[in-house]
């Protein structure tokens, strides 16, 4: 073994990402291509679009990731790709590429969970801040406790029970999703009022400058179902991951908030005032940061709007999350994935596990988004137990991480 150099490259969405960390621990590079503007016009991901951006993007990406690294193909020890979740021509995009790189360098390939990757965002953080030069890949205190890790994000908002385990982690599903994930309902509301895409940056940056309670949104308990003898139901959701065994408390929905938004649109007569915001919207170009440039894009009664929902969401996320960690014993909370850049979000959570003495860690903002450090960082602890992908590695949209309940899966 060299320096332990990994180049992970990320491609299960909408950015073209590469990275180089060594060891898991101290991060060299990091470049992300973003394909915003592609499918800003759209309001969401079109996934041919994405899979053609990928293809345009993918071998400079990984070239100035290996120059900014200073490192060549040589140095490199393995490399690390995004197996799934995700879009299947993106992910192939990512897959094909590695697989030849990997196969003309001779190195090991090494295929990681995206959802793992999130986790290992935040890990790759911590050792970052906290493990000195001399320490580096030493395993710091912090990861030989059990974490609840809640990824959140456009396509995903899952509860793991993340704990390590010689060296490897064990990942048991607590909670996640029935239908949107939380990062996707800020894409379709924002979207529904006329507002820029992606939806969160924008709802988080308007949301400042509205009244939090002045459109009492709730979510109901979900409740298991006995029509369906104890099976998932058909949702969207259901695909992914099952959800028939876990506890109801800490599962999430947010297209009932989504729909309370549209008929709140509806019977307030804001539709006309959404669609002539378009234009005003892709004039400004970036979220504002004043009240008096809220006030020019949106009305009072649309800011509250957009507080109310946020302030909604992000208390759902709040209580289930901190309920799952009381019900697993959990000694910290991780939180992870597009939706854990989020200002309101972050300090909530902030506030709340300090009122109940726990820890509670985030990534740094570039670390939040989907990026290719993270898989990388996440490939170290299976490079070092030899868990290498073969020959016939390939996409796997619907891949599902961890066991579920008390059932537990070594990664």
């Amino acid at each position: 073994m060299g320096r332990g150099l990994i180049l992970g490259i990320e491609s299960s969405c909408d950015e073209t990402a590469a990275a180089v960390v060594e060891r898991g621990a101290r991060s060299l590079s990091s470049v992300v291509a973003s394909q915003i503007a592609t499918h800003l016009r759209y309001g969401g991901v079109v996934p041919e679009l994405a899979s053609r951006e990928h293809l345009r993007a993918i071998v400079p990406v990984v070239r100035a990731a290996l120059a900014e690294a200073g490192v060549g193909l040589g140095d490199l020890d393995a490399i690390a790709v995004t197996s799934g979740p995700g879009l299947a021509g993106a992910l192939l995009v990512g897959i094909t590429y590695a697989k030849a790189l990997a196969f003309a360098q001779g190195l090991p390939l090494v295929a990681v969970n995206h959802l793992e990757g999130h986790i290992h965002a935040v890990l790759l953080q911590e050792r970052e801040s906290h493990v000195s030069e001399s320490r580096r890949g030493a395993p710091d205190r912090e990861e030989s406790e059990r974490a609840l890790a809640l990824v959140v994000s456009g396509g995903h908002t899952h509860l793991y029970l993340a704990q390590p385990l010689d060296g490897t982690w064990r990942y048991s599903l607590i909670g996640r999703t029935l239908d949107d994930a939380a990062g996707e309902a800020y894409d379709k509301v924002a979207k529904l009022l006329g507002l820029g895409y992606p939806g969160g940056p924008w709802i988080d940056a308007l949301a400042r400058f509205g009244d939090p309670r002045a459109v009492p949104f709730t979510f109901a308990q979900i409740k298991t179902k006995a029509h369906l003898g104890g099976k998932a139901p058909r949702t969207k959701g259901a695909k992914t991951a099952p959800i028939a065994e876990l506890d109801p408390h800490f599962l999430f929905s947010f297209s009932g908030i989504k729909t309370a938004v549209l008929r709140y649109v509806e019977l307030h007569g804001l539709r006309e005032e959404a669609a002539s915001r378009v234009p005003r919207m892709l004039a400004v170009g970036k979220p504002p940061k004043t009240k008096e440039e809220g006030l020019e894009l949106c009305p009072q009664g649309t800011l509250d709007l957009i507080a109310s929902f946020q302030h909604a969401v992000v208390g759902d996320l709040l209580k289930k999350t901190f309920a799952a960690a009381e019900a697993v014993d959990a000694e910290r909370i991780l939180v992870t994935g597009g939706v854990a850049a989020n200002r309101e979000l972050r300090d909530r959570f902030a506030a709340e596990a300090a009122r109940r003495g726990l820890r509670v860690a985030f990534p740094t903002l570039a670390l939040s988004t989907d990026n290719a450090a993270m898989i990388a960082a996440a490939a170290w602890p299976r490079f070092v137990a030899g868990n290498f992908a073969g020959a016939n590695l390939s996409a796997e949209p619907s891949l599902v991480l961890g066991g579920q309940g008390t059932k537990e899966q070594e990664n």
